[in-house]
């Protein structure tokens, strides 16, 4: 996968805020976490319970996540 952390947000959020001085708004926008990083977390979750050190399940999780995202290109 190219450019693995900015796939994409997973929750956008847009808010219009008003300044207290001169009562004009603003829109404020956060992209959230990347859609690669909400994959992971969600793989993640799958193996948690497996006999396996911290750090393999962080490597795999982020691996199932770069497979999720081929797999929707396809």
């Amino acid at each position: 996968m190219t450019n693995k952390n900015h796939v994409g947000p997973a929750f956008p959020v847009s808010a219009l805020v008003y300044n207290e001085e001169n009562k004009d708004p603003s829109t404020i926008i956060h992209d959230g976490m990347s859609l690669r990083d909400y994959f992971a977390a969600k793989a993640m979750l799958g193996v948690a319970h497996e006999a396996l050190e911290i750090d393999e399940i962080a490597v795999w999780a982020y691996k199932m996540a770069d497979a999720m995202l081929k797999a929707r290109e396809e």
